[in-house]
């Protein structure tokens, strides 16, 4: 294993990497399935069952007994979103008196998306012919969405950025020639900025200071992290040497992020903002992140042509809301009411010869937000449908390359949020629907020795 040690540290400046490309994420989703540009080729189908490099360490870590001796694979995917709202009409809460029901100021935001680069690297040794190990180093959830701060939307979201880094060492056992198991354990790591205005001029109008809504905008930070533990196993079939089967599970990951809640207020707000507790202070959150399972099929019906088939569920019903508690004793709450999610997925594989591959798919992504009330200006996510290409070429046996691109068709999202939610503080009934869709650009480098 001497031989492996430049490897592991080419790990750690992965990780390295990872720390500071993946400030900036998409607006397109939550949980990224952007973790190998091979899959990407392919809309991810068959990813569990595939088994062609080290990137299924983190789709189904049974496939590493499938690759011999060591492999590694470093891949970046340039993300580029586009979330551009359009208000339609937009008003103070219509349960407040006399101004209920007046107009929200403010811009459509600007385009809402951030173009984002998400490296992934895995690393595979074959240890004995039924013994292998691997680890790999990914970014399984992230999101950035960044409006104007004076848009009308922005007592709801100005900047949403969250950021995840996931170390996962993996082992896998082959059972016999058609059987194998593999499993692992991860360290997750979770950072999360979040920020937006305050209308203090409500506020005080609610609680008889005499001000007005829109008058007294105030602006808050928060900022938080913490360190999560889960746990992935996967199972591997292969009835024949041309036809496979995979089954594999991430867990859930529950986290209590810590940080600091930072406060703008403006001139004539403090006794308001005092009242209310919304002052600088430390700030708490409780929040789990969703597991996903995946079924999955590859079928090589020639030596020039495969087929590929993966249903990929997600337990999103697990995030219920974001709850933030600060010190002050005020409670921040963003319901939410997210619903468990399909993930449908066909691909086909045309090997060329014994140098280049050409990759297509298609997949259709369910969003866990169940209607347009619920959804949030931080992620205005919607069912999407994925268009993927690829191609691969060998140069050698040690050395092959990647590249994939994917365009994501968004049904476009609404927004109908009518002002009477139960929420922790008012922000006013937002309204309007989204114009969006993403473009991703990956590739990726694969050593064999």
């Amino acid at each position: 294993m001497k031989s492996a040690r430049p490897i592991f540290v080419m790990a750690f400046v992965i990780l390295g990497l990872l720390s500071f490309f993946s400030a900036n994420l998409m607006a397109g989703g939550f949980l990224l399935f952007e973790q190998g540009v091979k899959g990407l080729g392919n809309s991810f189908a068959g990813g569990s069952a595939i088994a062609e490099d080290a990137s299924t360490i983190f789709y189904n870590p049974a496939g590493i007994t499938r690759l011999s001796g060591s492999q590694t694979v470093a891949g970046a995917h340039f993300i580029i979103p586009q979330a551009e709202f359009d208000n339609k009409g937009s008003t103070v809460s219509p349960a407040l008196p006399v101004v209920g029901g007046a107009p929200l100021n403010g811009g459509d935001g600007g385009d809402a998306g951030v173009a984002a680069i998400v490296p992934n690297f895995y690393f595979a040794q074959k240890i004995t012919d039924k013994f292998h190990a691997g680890i790999g180093i990914s970014v399984p959830f992230g999101l950035e969405t960044k409006y104007n701060k004076n848009w009308v939307g922005r007592y709801h979201a100005v900047k949403s950025n969250v950021l995840t880094i996931d170390i996962n060492p993996t082992v896998a056992y082959r059972i016999n020639k058609w059987f194998s198991l593999g499993g692992g354990i991860s360290a997750q790591y979770i950072d999360a900025e979040l920020t937006n205005a305050v209308d203090f001029g409500t506020i005080g109008f609610i609680g008889g200071a005499g001000t007005l809504p829109q008058t007294l905008d105030g602006f808050v930070k928060l900022e938080a992290d913490d360190w999560g533990w889960r746990w992935n196993l996967g199972t591997l079939i292969e009835p024949t040497e041309n036809l496979r089967f995979g089954l594999s599970y991430r867990s859930n990951i529950d986290y209590t992020l810590e940080g600091d809640a930072n406060f703008n207020i403006p001139t004539g707000a403090g006794p308001i903002a005092t009242g209310a507790g919304l002052v600088n202070t430390d700030a708490k959150a409780d929040i789990t992140l969703p597991g996903h399972a995946s079924l999955s099929a590859y079928w090589r019906l020639h030596p020039k042509f495969a087929i590929m088939a993966d249903i990929f569920w997600t337990n999103w019903s697990k995030l219920d809301d974001l709850p933030i508690k600060l010190d002050t004793g005020t409670d921040v709450v963003t319901t939410l009411d997210w619903e468990d999610t399909f993930r449908y997925a066909f691909g086909a594989n045309y090997y060329f010869n014994e140098n280049w591959t050409f990759r297509g798919g298609i997949a259709y992504d369910e969003t866990p937000i169940p209607n347009a009330k619920k959804r949030t200006p931080r992620v205005p996510g919607a069912d999407r449908i994925w268009t993927t290409l690829g191609l691969g070429y060998r140069f050698s046996d040690m050395i092959s390359f990647d590249l994939a691109y994917a365009h994501l068709f968004v049904d476009d999202p609404k927004i109908r949020k009518n002002g009477l939610e139960t929420e922790d503080i008012p922000r006013g009934a937002l309204r309007g629907d989204y114009d969006a869709s993403v473009d991703i650009v990956s590739f990726q480098f694969n050593l064999n020795f």
